[in-house]
């Protein structure tokens, strides 16, 4: 007779599944707000709307990271990839304007490590502290077969809210509005494909070497968490236009994606002085300046739009913010295009 089977002869391990969900539990209740009703290990999620809401909006998107994850793993760093995760998302739902509410994690392993799983869930707490919102769920799950170990996946779902007549977007951009840029912390969690090709094959660099032009390493470098501009916007929201978070598809792939089809965005390609990293990506992998624009933030992790008068405003509050801000071009006739010059 055969030698029985178990779940964990196939792969699965449900000890380490438990010990993992002990470990983050502590860490999923840091960040409970007074919206969360319900305990830890629920099926779903409980989250009360805020009760001066007059007419609320659900704003919810869901990203991953990419093979940002990839350099993680190289470098056997996992506890900043989650906090990338989560203020990714809510930079996405604050560009119409919302306030994040609660966030939802979802991570895949070949093999379930509980040290690995911790460390990723710490960082997803960390972001939601950061920005006021509540872990309230997620799914850890051990798929032998479809990930090969170390290899991990990892996903993210957001719900915030806005009142519905203080939606941003491109209905209330207007010809002759500023476009201010705030600074990205790096490459965000955008590019990475082409990125580790070039860091790898052009430059023959592994995770722990020295970044050329930066006194840290590769990982350090290419593993700055993703901004989250809530902070320096929360307060100037009602005075905004539209926001482009400038994530994949660059300034150009985003930005259009804040203009009404009769307004074009020019960019003044001269206004900011691009990173290092960007220019050594550049350097070292023959990228075309414009595939480059296409590919990366180059800098610039979210464009504001407003009226001119509020731009000194946004600039202050970002600079008070620790973050980079200036004029990056102006909002011009045209059918919704970006324009580089």
């Amino acid at each position: 007779m055969s030698t029985p089977l178990d779940y964990r002869g196939a792969g699965v391990d449900i000890g380490a599944a438990e010990d993992a969900k002990h470990r983050i539990r502590a860490l999923v209740e840091s960040t409970r707000t007074p919206g969360v009703r319900g305990g830890f290990g629920g099926f779903g999620g409980l989250f009360r709307m805020p009760s001066d809401a007059r007419a609320p909006l659900l704003v919810s998107s869901a990203d991953g990271v990419g093979t940002k994850i990839r350099v993680a793993i190289d470098a056997d760093r996992h506890d900043t990839i989650g906090h990338d995760l989560v203020n990714h998302c809510v930079n996405d739902v604050l560009a119409q304007g919302a306030e994040p509410l609660f966030f939802l994690d979802y991570v895949a392993f070949g093999a379930l490590v509980p040290d690995v799983a911790e460390a990723i869930v710490r960082g997803v707490a960390a972001g939601c502290r950061e920005n006021g919102c509540a872990l309230v769920g997620g799914e850890t799950a051990e798929m032998p077969g479809l990930y090969t170990p170390p290899d991990y996946d990892l996903a993210g779902f957001i719900t915030g809210w806005v009142e519905e007549d203080a939606v941003l977007g491109p209905a209330r951009v207007r010809d002759g509005d500023a476009l201010v840029a705030l600074e990205s912390s790096g490459l965000h969690t955008n590019g990475y494909a082409l990125a580790r090709r070039i860091v790898h094959e052009r430059m023959g660099l592994g995770v722990h070497d020295t970044f050329p032009g930066e006194s840290a390493s590769v990982a350090d470098v290419l593993l700055r968490v993703h901004r989250s501009y809530l902070s320096v916007l929360r307060p100037l929201r009602a005075r905004l236009h539209a926001l482009a978070h400038i994530t994949g598809g660059g300034i150009p792939g985003n930005l259009n994606r804040a203009m009404p089809d009769h307004l074009d965005a020019e960019v003044e390609t001269g206004s900011w002085s691009i990173p290092n990293v960007f220019l050594e990506l550049e350097r070292a992998g023959g990228v075309a300046r414009a595939e480059m624009y296409r590919a990366f933030n180059m800098g610039v992790g979210m464009v504001v739009v407003c009226e001119p008068a509020v731009a000194a405003a946004v600039a202050a509050a970002a600079t008070a913010g620790g973050i980079g801000a200036w004029r990056l071009g102006r909002v011009r006739p045209g059918s919704g295009q970006v324009v580089l010059r």
